[in-house]
């Protein structure tokens, strides 16, 4: 497990991290999101030990991380790294190398993450000759054919099309369950919500929500509700509480409520002739949460 307790960092004047904690067990995926210069890759750099904490801890399984935990750690930066002169396999035996694994483990791996994910080319095929999208997915590979027990992507899903998003979703839930705490930063809030058991919001340095999504949506209330009825809009409005309706397809509105109890003023309205086809309440996205404590658009 990994421990996060009341880390600080700053720099000069600026304050990138600020009395951070958070944990992430095994089997665990932990979302860490916010705005650009939030302070996500200053966390991540202090968990590698690239940057020394002014005050906190972080502890793997109740201790200091040590040399040997290190290379059981898969890191994905956000600013990518190859080197273009040297081969796919020279490429992924030298990062494997740094993390104290030795080739005759590695070499019978390559064929098979290559395959994972779709690299198109030969192994002995140099780093410059491949797309952009090819040598990211080498660079995944770099990050997980050791088989961390703790991994940290970087904005992994930064300039993916669709179906390489979906093969690096596969390989984060594939780690999951063999036993990884998996963290990775997005401004996708899709990905966010569709693979992770928890997150962390950082803003401006500050840790603004941490915990379960679900429990982090339910927390803001079921406030949107999408409903379809025979009533009209001014017959809803006239409903204290029911701040704005928006026209959907198939003759369905969704309002947004001030506070999720003002639904069952709604549902005793579009509800009297005894049949209601569609009344869905539901908590606000967590893109709709990142927009309202980020205090901005999401970047």
């Amino acid at each position: 497990m990994l421990e996060v307790k009341n880390v600080h960092k700053s720099f000069g004047s600026l304050k990138a991290v600020n009395d951070l904690s958070f944990s992430i067990k095994e089997n665990e995926i932990l979302g860490m999101i916010g705005r650009n210069g939030s302070g996500k890759t200053t966390t991540f750099r202090l968990i590698l030990d690239f940057l020394t904490p002014d005050k906190g801890e972080v502890l793997w399984n109740n201790h200091p991380l040590t040399s040997e935990d290190y290379d059981a750690i898969g890191y994905l930066p956000e600013e990518r790294g190859l080197y273009p002169k040297v081969t796919i396999q020279e490429q992924i035996l030298y990062f494997a190398k740094l993390r104290g694994k030795k080739a005759k483990d590695i070499l019978p791996k390559i064929d098979y993450w290559m395959e994972k994910f779709q690299v198109k080319g030969k192994k002995t095929d140099k780093i410059k000759t491949l797309s952009k999208g090819n040598q990211q997915k080498v660079q995944l590979i770099t990050t997980l054919i050791h088989e961390p027990k703790l991994v940290i992507l970087d904005e992994p899903f930064s300039g993916l099309d669709p179906v390489n998003a979906a093969l690096l979703k596969e390989a984060i839930m594939e780690l999951k369950q063999k036993g990884a705490c998996v963290i990775f930063s997005s401004h996708n809030m899709e990905n966010v919500a569709e693979i992770c058991d928890s997150l962390v919001m950082i803003h401006n340095g500050d840790q603004v929500l941490e915990g379960e999504v679900d429990d982090i949506r339910l927390s803001f209330g079921r406030t949107k509700l999408i409903v379809e009825a025979d009533v009209t809009d001014e017959e809803l409005l006239a409903i204290p509480g029911v701040i704005s309706i928006e026209s959907l397809p198939l003759n369905q509105k969704l309002l947004q409520l001030e506070h999720e109890e003002v639904g069952r003023e709604v549902f005793k309205l579009v509800a009297k002739d005894g049949y209601v086809p569609v009344f869905n309440q539901q908590p606000p996205t967590l893109e709709e949460i990142f927009k309202m404590k980020a205090g901005g658009k999401d970047e």
